[in-house]
């Protein structure tokens, strides 16, 4: 790892990245592209050193409450979190200045701060996401090797449910020849259904590959998949957006599975929802006995 003092923390639409790069190793990982700059090896973490400050800043001279959010670029809860602590001190601002808070994440380790969450949750919103993108766990060991498995996710998600944590869970990436098949697709969403989520987000069946990323797309599928470089470049060949062949048949299982099962599965409600502020009504009704 590394330090870096930043400018600023919090994006237009009020996203947060505390670190940037991951040690997840997911072999699919969009963040590794080179449009997002990343001048040093994607494993030699970044840490804004000054992130915690700019937070207490921004929150403090914010005119209105609203929905705070980390995860879109790199995994909150890698394995350095546990010893730096910054998302818990970010959690315990976000609590103390009364607002919203979602995060974007596959890592178990979010459960160490189960109890801000639940804070949150009581006086305006929380909404943990998951990524889960294959049910079988050998499979789960090979695409992302060092972070927990989708058994130790759907426990994660299971967890909040029983504590009254809505979550909304990312669908993707679907890797063509891989994990793009009807029974992977319906072991998920019978998940998804057990642990009550809110929500399942899907761009499609597929994945987006570009300079960067597809290098080590590629380096990892020689390892992992030999001979199946070769069918993706004969079949895609430098395509961005990759789509599987089964595409058509597996959205159409998504939809009839999330609709007979009461999922939201409309990208743009979900949005909408993460992004929608609440405060509760025992916090209002306090806040105006107050005045």
């Amino acid at each position: 790892m590394h330090f870096v003092t930043a400018k600023g923390i919090l994006s237009s639409k009020n996203g947060m990245n505390l670190y940037r790069g991951c040690s997840h190793g997911c072999i699919y990982c969009d963040s590794r592209s080179r449009c997002y700059h990343m001048e040093h090896v994607f494993e030699d973490i970044v840490v804004k050193e000054n992130a915690i400050d700019l937070l207490a800043h921004a929150l403090e001279h914010k005119r209105k409450k609203c929905m705070i959010g980390t995860g879109a670029m790199t995994d909150p809860y890698i394995p350095l979190e546990m010893e730096l602590g910054h998302v818990r001190q970010a959690l315990s601002l976000i609590y103390e200045h009364g607002f919203g808070f979602t995060v974007i994440t596959k890592s178990n380790r979010i459960l160490r701060d189960l109890d801000l969450l639940q804070k949150i949750n009581e006086k305006t919103k929380c909404v943990v996401q998951m990524t889960l993108t294959t049910y079988d766990e050998e499979l789960c060991r090979k695409i992302e090797p060092h972070v927990c498995t989708t058994g130790e996710r759907f426990a994660v998600l299971k967890r909040m449910r029983d504590v009254g944590i809505p979550t909304v869970v990312w669908l993707t990436p679907i890797l063509p020849f891989i994990n793009d098949t009807e029974e992977n697709i319906i072991g998920i969403l019978e998940m998804c259904a057990e642990a009550k989520v809110y929500g399942v987000i899907n761009y499609g069946m597929g994945l987006t590959l570009r300079e960067g990323n597809r290098e080590y797309f590629y380096e990892q599928l020689d390892c992992l998949f030999p001979g199946l470089k070769g069918r993706y470049i004969r079949t895609y060949g430098n395509r961005y957006e990759i789509e599987s062949p089964n595409n058509s048949r597996l959205m159409k299982i998504f939809h009839d599975k999330c609709g007979e099962y009461g999922i939201v599965h409309d990208n743009e409600q979900i949005f909408r929802y993460l992004q929608t502020f609440e405060e509760k009504e025992a916090v209002r009704q306090m806040s105006l006995w107050d005045l």
